[in-house]
Formats: structure tokens, sequence, C-alpha cells
């Protein structure tokens, strides 16, 4: 049976400075979570930025799309509703073989939940989860005293072919936070969005990759 130290051994890490094209990313994605399914390619993470725009998750509603012709709206097989992406918000899309890592779809999100509340933590920031919201919050209480104010600080949404992961989560380091307006954003809209920076924290995506890479090993075991 594989260690810990096995199973994570030959895991890729990618990373990209520049904002990657969405399309561009999904190709990558559909073509690695086939390698992996095969046994041809590792495992992979990759760590990237995209250009302003909006995605479509397989439950998204029209009518949450607020501003149609703001940025490019990109339909994707990932669960979920609208979000954004842009500069500032680091997204690591995350394709693991949960065939080797345990058949549990439930486990591969709570996990994905924990690797981002852990990597917030490196910054001393709490983020929680909520029933019946999916990402992870920040009560604003805690840093700047808004009463009853909580802000979606990260976002989730995968994708599982034949056991296979890809998609994955978003956290908001230093994003136009007003980008955010054009839809409601996981069909929320009684809760805010806000970021590290917003926060007070004067993080880099860098910085967040380090945090995440620390905080992986403590999550993602067989």
């Amino acid at each position: 049976m594989n260690t810990d130290s096995d199973l994570n051994a030959d895991l890729e890490w990618k990373f990209s400075h520049a904002p990657v094209d969405y399309e561009d990313a999904l190709t990558f994605m559909e073509e690695r979570a086939a390698a992996i399914y095969s046994g041809t390619q590792p495992e992979c993470i990759w760590m990237l930025e995209h250009p302003a725009l909006y995605t479509a998750g397989t439950s998204a509603d029209i009518s949450e799309l607020v501003s149609p012709d703001r940025f490019p709206v990109y339909e994707t097989g990932r669960g979920g509703r609208y979000t954004y992406h842009g500069p500032g918000q680091r997204i690591a899309y995350v394709m693991l073989n949960l065939d080797k890592r345990g058949r549990d779809i439930r486990a591969f999100v709570a996990n994905l939940e924990e690797w981002v509340i852990k990597t917030l933590a490196q910054f001393n920031v709490t983020g929680e989860r909520r029933e019946g919201r999916v990402g992870i919050w920040v009560d604003r209480a805690r840093y700047d005293n808004h009463p009853d104010r909580e802000d979606k600080i990260a976002a989730i949404g995968v994708r599982v072919r034949r056991w296979v992961t890809f998609h994955g989560l978003s956290i908001n380091v230093e994003p136009d936070l007003e980008h955010f307006s054009g839809i409601i954003p996981c069909g929320i809209e009684e809760h805010g969005i806000t970021s590290l920076v917003d926060l007070g924290v004067p993080a880099t995506v860098q910085d967040v990759d380090n945090a995440l890479i620390a905080t992986f090993e403590d999550v993602f075991k067989p």
C-alpha cells in the first residue's frame, strides 16, 4: 500500500505567472485528467490566474448573470453556479486520482475546504464553512467591526470523471471586488465578497502559492 509520501511524491506542481486563457486551461485539464486515468502522466496541481471572466457551473441560473456583456462568459462542466475569475485571484486546479486516494467525492470536497482554511490560517485569517453555502467565508466582525456581516473569500467547484478530479478552488488575494457585481456569486445575494488584501493582509499570489504548498500534505493523504 502507498504511504503518504509515496502517493504525493510524483505530484506535479505547475505554476503560471501570466493570465491563462480559460479555454486553454479547460483543454489542459481535460487532457491531463485523461492521462492520469490512463496512468501515462502524474497527478497535477496548477496554480494560475485568468483574465477577467465569468464561468457558469452546472447549476447556474441565467437570472444570476447580472451583466452578461461585461466580461466573457464560459460554460463549464464543474459543479456550482456563476463565479468570477480575474487578476489578483489565485486559482488551484486540482487533478487528483481518487481511485488511489479514496473514492469519496464528498470527502474530497471537504479536503479542498480544509486546505483553504489551513492556507488562510497561514495569514492569520479564520476561514469558515457555512451550512448550505459553498466556499469559505470570513466573519467580518473579526477584522473591522462589521457585526453580522459575512463575506466569501474562496470558491470551490469540482468535476470528477472516472474518479479523476479537475477544476478546483480560487482564493481572493487582491482582485477588483467590484467585478463580482456582474453576477450573483454562487447564487447568494445576502452576503458579500472579500479578499486577503481587503482584510488588511498584504499578501501576494506567490505568498498564497507557498501557503498552499506548505499545507497540502496536512490534508491530502490516502
